[in-house]
């Protein structure tokens, strides 16, 4: 990894369907977060006070962690700058079996977003293709990039992306989440695979994990390009937001978070820059329960942590739930006709996500799958757990 100012030619990276040669500034960032229980929201002694404490922390509320802005502020100045790396800085091994290059391509808002794509060695002619997301708060570093690693091993052209104004990708301000714009940034992601040469259009898929799962639910609703979806333990991030995990939030709860929010809003305008939320708490609190101190052991151990990861630094903007609030995703997942395989694990605290979103599908090309003993974070890199061999099958019948 080079240091801040180190300056490099002749980069070659894939823009589109084009490859071209640029110049640009490698600037290394290295992101810790500094978080502290609010006193105002201090841990709750019940579970379900703490757990929609939690969703709204991992989802940008900012009511359980908070961060120092100047802090905040100088992250965000610096991810700006930033140009796409090309040293493996993934927290997986690389495959010998692929073929690894950094893409990019804009969505219909006009951000441009980054991508690792994965090739298998032997391609030939025409691939069935899958682009793949999340999880929330996630980079294409981690989790994704493993799926889509694992699936080029077994012959699709993959792309992993970071959303919009995450990650490597653009956008402006940093770090913060739209049920619109990244339900269109999968469809986005379909745009580029359409027109690769080494892709069949009528081959394309798409896969998103935990609060990506909704987004590509909601994705595969509006576009009929999607042939097949799959969902690894999925959140729906609409409803997390608006009523709390366990829907334990009613509507003068939800009166008091709008308040809040856009308290927030004010101060941000006051202050010309967006707070952030904070990412997973680290050190745990003492009555954190098990699903936290599982997202702990991933984001922030070495086992899953990355300096880009939003969920292991300082996490999203505080304001980015009021969309999720006021616009539910998932409102015509009833009429989809493609192919949907659901996955979650028997142990997860947000299986009830799939469930439920699962009763509304139509079809019989619809499949949910409980994986006994698995927890929420099992399938985010879990190679004991996470079903390939069942996920390829489905992406070979259905991408025909």
């Amino acid at each position: 990894m080079s240091n801040a100012g180190t300056h490099r030619q002749g980069t070659v990276i894939e823009v589109g369907t084009s490859v071209i040669e640029v110049q640009w500034d490698m600037v290394e960032t290295a992101t810790f977060a500094v978080v502290k229980i609010n006193s105002e929201n201090s841990m709750r002694k019940s579970l379900r006070s703490l757990c929609a404490a939690t969703a709204i922390s991992l989802c940008a509320m900012g009511n359980l962690f908070a961060v120092d802005n100047n802090h905040s502020n100088s992250v965000y100045m610096i991810e700006k700058k930033q140009s796409l790396v090309q040293e493996w800085d993934k927290v997986f091994p690389q495959s010998d079996k692929v073929r690894h290059t950094k893409v990019t391509f804009r969505n219909r808002y006009g951000i441009t977003l980054a991508a690792d794509m994965y090739i298998p060695l032997d391609a030939k002619g025409k691939l069935p293709a899958i682009a793949i997301s999340g999880p929330f708060g996630a980079v294409k570093e981690q989790a994704s990039g493993l799926y889509a690693q694992a699936l080029a091993e077994r012959g699709f052209l993959t792309i992993a992306f970071d959303p919009s104004y995450t990650g490597e990708s653009d956008g402006e301000p940093r770090y913060v989440a739209s049920p619109d714009i990244n339900t269109e940034d999968f469809c986005a992601a379909v745009d580029f695979l359409s027109i690769r040469d080494d892709v069949d259009a009528e081959r394309i898929g798409i896969l998103g994990i935990c609060g990506w799962g909704g987004m590509a639910l909601n994705a595969a609703a509006v576009d009929t390009r999607i042939k097949a979806t799959v969902t690894a333990t999925m959140y729906d991030m609409s409803r997390v937001n608006a009523n709390g995990y366990f829907d334990s939030m009613n509507a003068d709860a939800r009166y008091e978070l709008r308040k809040q929010l856009n308290a927030q809003r004010t101060e941000d305008a006051r202050n010309g820059l967006y707070a952030l939320a904070g990412g997973v708490a680290d050190p745990l609190p003492a009555d954190a329960p098990q699903f936290v101190k599982d997202y702990h052991g991933y984001y922030k151990t070495e086992r899953g942590y990355h300096k880009r990861s939003l969920n292991s630094n300082n996490g999203w903007n505080k304001t980015s739930s009021l969309s999720f609030i006021n616009m539910p995703i998932l409102s015509y997942s009833d009429e989809i006709r493609s192919a949907v395989l659901m996955i979650h694990g028997e142990k997860a605290h947000s299986r009830y996500f799939s469930e439920d979103a699962f009763k509304k599908l139509k079809g019989g090309n619809k499949e949910l799958l409980i994986i006994p003993g698995a927890n929420h974070v099992d399938l985010y890199d879990n190679l004991n757990v996470i079903p390939f061999d069942k996920i390829e099958r489905f992406f070979r019948e259905y991408l025909k």
